[in-house]
C-alpha cells in the first residue's frame, strides 16, 4: 500500500509518498501559483497510490478534485513532530504567510495552538520580500545576514512599512547586512512571543519553509537555549502528517508502528 500526503500551501506544494511502514519513498514539490489545482495534478501524475488526504490552505479544494481526505495542517503538523520526535513539546511552524504555535500534550496531542494568517508579518512571505528589497533571492538572505557584526534596529514589522524602514537606512548609509539582520531580529522576536505564550516547554520543534533559514534557526537556537529540534526537511512536515494520519486512519488500531521496522528513520531530523 502506497498513500500520499498532499500540502497545499499559499506559497508551494509539498508532495509525500509513503508505504504502510510510513517510509518514505517519494518526494514532489511545486510553486502554488495562482492555480493550485493544476500544480497539484502536475505532481500526481504518474504516481499509483491507493489514496491521498490533503492539508494546508488548498486541502478542501483538492479533497473534491482529488476525492481526497483531508486534515487541517495544526494536526498534521503536530503528527509528524511527534513522529520524529517524541519528547517535543510543542511545534512552532513559520510557512509562507503564516506562522502557527503548536502545544503538545501526552502523545503529541493538540492541546494549545495560536495562529497568525492576517497579515504577512512575521511569516516567510515578509522575509522575501525583504530580500528582493536588497536584490537577492530568499535562499541567499538568511546567510546574508549572518554576516553582519550586529543588527539595525527594525521598529515596524508591517510589511510596507519595515520595507521603507529598512531603504531608509540603507539610504543613510547602514551596512546592508546589519539592516537584513534586524530583519530577521524582529521577526525571531515576534516567533519568540508566540512560542512564550503558547508553548513555553522545551524543547520545540521548528517547521515550515523558514526553518531552512540559516539566520532564523541560529537566533530561535540562541534565545531558546539550544532547546529547537529542525527537522531534516522542515518544509515538509505538513505532508509527511498528512500521511501519517491518514496511515493511522486505515490501520484503525489494528497494528502497531513496531511491526514495520525502520518506520521513518530515514527523516529524524536535528538538533540545531
Amino acid at each position: 500500500m502506497r498513500v500520499v500526503g498532499l500540502d497545499v500551501g499559499s506559497r508551494s506544494v509539498k508532495l509525500v509518498v509513503m508505504d504502510e511502514c510510513g517510509r518514505i519513498v517519494d518526494v514532489r514539490l511545486a510553486d502554488t501559483t495562482f492555480d493550485p489545482s493544476k500544480q497539484c495534478l502536475a505532481l500526481i501524475e504518474g504516481l499509483k497510490v491507493d489514496r491521498i488526504q490533503a492539508t494546508g490552505y488548498g486541502r478542501h479544494l483538492m479533497g473534491k478534485i482529488l476525492q481526497a481526505s483531508v486534515v487541517p495542517e495544526i494536526l498534521a503538523h503536530a503528527r509528524a513532530v511527534h513522529h520524529m520526535f517524541p519528547n517535543a513539546k510543542g511545534v512552532l511552524d513559520i510557512g509562507g504567510q503564516d506562522t502557527k504555535c503548536i502545544a503538545l500534550g501526552d502523545g503529541g496531542r493538540v492541546i494549545k495552538f495560536e495562529m497568525n494568517d492576517r497579515c504577512a508579518a512575521g511569516t516567510g512571505k515578509f522575509l522575501e520580500i525583504m530580500a528582493g528589497a536588497f536584490g537577492m533571492g530568499i535562499e541567499k538572505f538568511g546567510a546574508f545576514a549572518l554576516e553582519a557584526d550586529e543588527a539595525s534596529n527594525i521598529s515596524s514589522m508591517c510589511t510596507v512599512f519595515a520595507e521603507s524602514e529598512a531603504t531608509s537606512l540603507m539610504a543613510r548609509g547602514e551596512r546592508p547586512s546589519r539592516i537584513a539582520l534586524g530583519l530577521h531580529v524582529a521577526v525571531a522576536r515576534r516567533a519568540l512571543s508566540m512560542v512564550r505564550r503558547v508553548s513555553p516547554a522545551m524543547p520545540i520543534a521548528f517547521t515550515g519553509g523558514v526553518a531552512l533559514n540559516p539566520c532564523m534557526r541560529k537566533l530561535l537556537a540562541e534565545e531558546l537555549e539550544d532547546q529547537i529540534l529542525i527537522p531534516s526537511h522542515p518544509q515538509l512536515m505538513g505532508a509527511i502528517g498528512a500521511a501519517l494520519l491518514l496511515l493511522d486512519k486505515i490501520a484503525s488500531g489494528e497494528r502497531g508502528a513496531d511491526m514495520c521496522s525502520g518506520r521513518g528513520a530515514e527523516e529524524r531530523g536535528s538538533r540545531a
